[in-house]
């Protein structure tokens, strides 16, 4: 990806015009170049001990980058993921550190490269007992059609230990709610031919594809599934229901279209779902903009109808609940976030417990033992 098309992705907000991830700091908020120490202090005025502290959690979807002025990196990982027992990590594709030269469709080989770095100085122990990006989600343009089995054999080769999927972000909105979208983005890219000849080499090399739609497109996700049986899809944070620019004040309409379209995604056997990923800004629900950052009991209280509907429709077996860390950090801590997902399976048994903080993720993502 060139400089200019890097830019074109990332709205004024620093918010990704294709993913919703934080590039940088939202209006009012301190950038990372502050040190993060104003965010910190917002965070700091919600306070709470950990919930059931000796949990075993896999933590299935993180992100980290170095950007002017936002960084998030290991040592920001380890402090964060510190506040639970978070044993290994996921991360996923978030345009970071892209190679500066060489053939175009290549240049995000270089993520994969820095974050094998990273997982090697986890793996290291220097930096304490949780292991980071155990696995690693990478990209690559699958709109290359065939080409594309070249870019999945280097991104493999930079991590074979590790890299175990790809994230073609697919989350199409309409200007209202990212306004810096490319002109060129495709409506329906999980539906186009070309995106579809690629992705059918995912099978080949067994790597899985992270599903992430905005909750107008999640019939595309589960047509996808239906075509391509044998490739495991993740449905990538509750399908992104909208709750800003023309969707803002829609919730209860927004909930009753997204409800049946999540009943069919999870009818398809080979799609996973990862609970979580709703509070970024494009969610709607503004925690950031609060004198103080919400409680685990207010984002149960909003988030409860959401998650119980995807568990129970997939079933705790093929759940995990998710991070998306630094992004939901904008509006929690990480100890709340884990905090509000513990309150919320109390009901739950302890292997459904066990499935959706450890096991679905250490299974899909073919994780090791540690």
């Amino acid at each position: 990806m060139s400089d200019i098309t890097r830019r074109s992705f990332f709205n004024r907000a620093g918010v990704c015009a294709v993913g919703g991830l934080a590039a940088a700091a939202l209006p009012g908020m301190a950038p990372r170049s502050a040190s993060g120490a104003q965010r910190q202090d917002w965070l700091a005025l919600t306070e709470e001990s950990a919930v059931e502290p000796d949990l075993p959690i896999i933590d299935p979807h993180h992100h980290l980058w170095d950007r002017p002025g936002n960084r998030y990196l290991l040592d920001d990982l380890v402090a964060d993921t510190s506040t639970h027992n978070v044993r290994q990590t996921v991360f996923v594709e978030c345009t970071a550190m892209y190679r500066a030269d060489g053939p175009e469709e290549f240049k995000v080989v270089g993520e994969t490269e820095f974050v094998q770095g990273v997982a090697a100085m986890s793996a290291s122990g220097i930096y304490g007992d949780m292991r980071a990006a155990t696995g690693i989600v990478g990209s690559a343009d699958l709109r290359l059609g065939d080409r594309v089995a070249a870019v999945l054999e280097a991104q493999i080769a930079a991590s074979p230990q590790r890299f175990r999927g790809i994230r073609h972000r697919a989350a199409w909105a309409d200007s209202t709610v990212v306004p810096n979208l490319p002109a060129d983005a495709p409506r329906h890219i999980l539906l186009d031919a070309d995106f579809r000849r690629g992705y059918a080499h995912l099978r080949t090399y067994g790597l899985s594809f992270e599903g992430w739609v905005y909750h107008t497109h999640i019939a595309d996700l589960t047509d996808l599934a239906k075509a391509f049986p044998d490739t495991t899809i993740i449905f990538n944070h509750l399908g992104g229901p909208m709750g800003i620019g023309s969707w803002a004040g829609r919730r209860d309409e927004v909930f009753a279209a997204w409800k049946p379209a999540v009943t069919e995604l999870a009818t398809c056997p080979n799609v996973v779902a990862k609970v979580g990923g709703i509070q970024m800004v494009v969610n709607g629900y503004g925690w950031h903009e609060r004198d103080s950052p919400p409680t685990s009991d207010d984002l149960l209280a909003a988030n409860r109808d959401w998650y119980l509907h995807t568990i129970d429709q997939f079933g705790p077996d093929r759940c995990m609940f998710e991070s998306n860390f630094p992004v939901d950090k904008l509006s929690c801590s990480y100890r709340v976030l884990w905090n509000q997902f513990k309150k919320l399976t109390t009901g739950f048994s302890a292997d459904e417990r066990a499935a959706m903080f450890h096991d679905t993720a250490m299974r899909v993502y073919r994780l090791p033992r540690v």
